[in-house]
Parts: C-alpha cells; structure tokens; sequence
C-alpha cells in the first residue's frame, strides 16, 4: 500500500495557487483512475483506490500547509505504514515550470509543508517536485505561491497533470523512470508527429531535395579539317 499526499491549503480561495499544484496532481489522479469520492478524514480529504496491482491512498492535508505533517502522521501510522510507503506532491521553486523530478529522504529546502512533514514521521519519504519557477528575489516568493497559476501557464500545467496521471502506477509500484518518463512525454513530447520513420523526412517535415549540379559551358565547336583531324591523332 503506498499514500500519495498532495499539498496544499483548503478552500477556493487557494484552489488555483501555485502552492496547490500538489493537490491538482492527486485530485487528477483520483479522476482520471476511478478511485472513490473524497471523505474527511485524517484532519483531510482522502480519497482509495487502485495504481495498477497496488491500492493506493489519496490524502490532501487541511490543516494548512505549514501543519501539513499533522495529517500525514495520523494517516501514516492509521494504516501501519512506514515513511518509505509516503510519497509527497509539491511545488519546487528551485526547478523551472513544467519540470517534474523525484526525490528520495533529504532536507525539505525551506518548504513549509515538507518541513511540517519532516517533524512528524523524518525525512525517509519520497518527494515528486513539481516545478513552478521561481519569481526572481526572495521577498517576492510568498506572493508568488500563493497566487493563482497565470493563464499562459494553463498548457503546460494541463500536460504536467496529464502526465502524472499516466505515470501514476509505475511510481506507485516503485518504477520512478518510468513515471519521470510518462511526464516528460506529455509535457515534452517527441517533435515528429508522423511516427513513420520514413526515410527523407526529419522532426520538421521532408528533407530538401539535392539541389542539381551547377550547369557546365558548352564545348568549343571542333572546326578542324578532316585532314587535320587526322594529323593531330598521330601527334
């Protein structure tokens, strides 16, 4: 059994936020893959279901991000799981929009939620970093995660989403390769639509035909006599 943990802050007013990009994955996840209704619990919303041939846990804290861990705590050890069955979805100002990396125990980077995490079951957990950017200056940072995803934002993340959702099964069934691969197909996918292989055609369409050889002078006309023709053979 593994518990994927979305985070984030409850309510509408943080629904679109760029500190919610967590739950957005876990709520893809639960729709794209059948999985039950949300219903309290855990001091959050939890959602089960299947990945594959592993039952998996749904859990998007309410506790507000900062206490985020209080709710991945009681789960955790309700269902006599271990920190190594936890795998965490979160916003990464330190990766560029639209990367998705994996992360395995560490530091939490200043990251409220992780740290909150890390004071309730260590830090022996897996992370998926969702990258959102980074606003340029420090001071700016609060303001920027807590505002909403901006509407040039919309393909990418839409792609992310979509990817994470197709992975979901390998990275519950331990395969992260496979599931960072599953993203990037969606969110970068390879240029030629084609798919024939064809030979004369690259990424972005027919190769240029050879241009044709550069057109020779014509020969001087020959206006030697036929004797002198014959004299100059034996030259």
């Amino acid at each position: 059994m593994k518990l994927f943990v979305g985070l984030g802050n409850p309510g509408g007013k943080y629904a679109n936020n760029r500190h919610n990009i967590g739950f957005m994955a876990v709520d893809r996840i639960a729709g794209d893959h059948s999985f039950a209704p949300w219903r309290s619990k855990f001091q959050g919303q939890v959602s089960e279901g299947r990945l594959g041939r592993d039952k998996v846990i749904l859990l998007k804290p309410e506790t507000f991000m900062n206490l985020s861990g209080q709710s991945v705590g009681e789960a955790m050890r309700f269902h006599k799981l271990t920190p190594a069955d936890v795998v965490v979805f979160h916003d990464e100002l330190d990766l560029a929009p639209g990367k998705c990396r994996l992360k395995s125990g560490g530091g939490h980077a200043g990251h409220n939620g992780l740290r909150s995490i890390h004071q309730h079951i260590g830090e022996a957990y897996d992370r998926v970093r969702l990258g959102i950017g980074h606003p340029g200056h420090k001071d700016r940072v609060a303001g920027y995660v807590l505002a909403d995803f901006a509407k040039a934002e919309a393909d990418w993340l839409d792609d992310m989403m979509r990817g994470i959702s197709d992975g979901a099964a390998a990275l519950a069934d331990g395969d992260g390769a496979k599931f960072l691969n599953a993203v990037a197909l969606r969110v970068a996918p390879p240029r030629s639509s084609t798919g024939t292989g064809q030979p004369g055609r690259s990424e972005t369409g027919p190769l240029p035909k050879p241009s044709a050889p550069a057109a020779q002078p014509p020969e001087p006309a020959d206006t030697r006599s036929a004797l002198q023709k014959l004299a100059d053979r034996f030259k």
